[in-house]
């Protein structure tokens, strides 16, 4: 099956170096974006442990991760052309 991506998902998602093509799943790539930004907040919460950032700093950090990820908001299913 084939699948049509939104030009500005496909925008976002290449700017984590992820590029679907027609045959990806949307599933299957979002899967891979939550992988990624959960990643992003585990080497986070390592960073805080190894004291390399403030607890007090913490939240803006994790909050700047979660608006690198808006894509993970919306549903599968808004990704691709009806």
């Amino acid at each position: 099956m084939e699948h049509q991506y939104k030009q500005e998902v496909l925008d976002h998602l290449a700017t984590h170096g992820v590029r679907p093509t027609r045959a990806s799943s949307p599933d299957l790539v979002h899967a891979f974006l939550n992988d990624l930004y959960r990643y992003e907040l585990r080497r986070l919460r390592d960073r805080l442990l190894r004291r390399d950032i403030v607890k007090s700093d913490y939240y803006n950090h994790v909050v700047q991760v979660r608006h690198r990820y808006p894509l993970l908001a919306l549903k599968v299913w808004n990704w691709t052309e009806p």
